[in-house]
């Protein structure tokens, strides 16, 4: 059975898609750490990132590098957090997030509720910045 990443990508369902590849999808999180907070999702279903061949796996680590420094520049933060774990969907994804404090990498301070619109906002200002850095060929426009 597709997992829900896997469905986004489709687009059987919807999400913020900012990056596309042949490889990896980039999209924001629905429940993010903080706002700008983007999933680097291999196109493969892959359950642990140790499984990956290691042409994917450095792939995506390179976008995931790409989309950190477009979070730095787009929302002026401290820091990029960048968390893999994969326990609530088994498919490979790299958490890259915005982060002002060690405190923006407990789980448990995803927002339950986020700002659609900020949502929105995070998502566009992204693919800008993308764009900007010269990886316009990669940026998928809002649907």
């Amino acid at each position: 059975m597709a997992s829900i990443f896997s469905k986004i990508i489709a687009g059987d369902i919807p999400g913020r898609i900012i990056w596309a590849d042949d490889s990896v999808v980039v999209f924001l999180d629905a429940f993010p750490q903080t706002y700008g907070h983007a999933l680097v999702v291999t196109r493969e279903e892959v359950d642990r990132w140790t499984d990956l061949p290691e042409e994917l796996a450095t792939h995506a680590f390179r976008v995931a590098h790409i989309v950190g420094r477009a979070q730095q520049e787009a929302f002026s933060c401290k820091r990029t957090g960048v968390i893999v774990q994969g326990y609530e969907i088994p498919h490979v994804h790299v958490h890259v997030f915005p982060t002002n404090s060690p405190a923006d990498f407990d789980p448990a301070r995803g927002m339950k509720e986020p700002d659609q619109a900020k949502l929105d906002e995070a998502a566009q200002l992204l693919r800008e910045t993308l764009r900007a850095a010269g990886h316009g060929a990669y940026v998928v426009d809002a649907a």
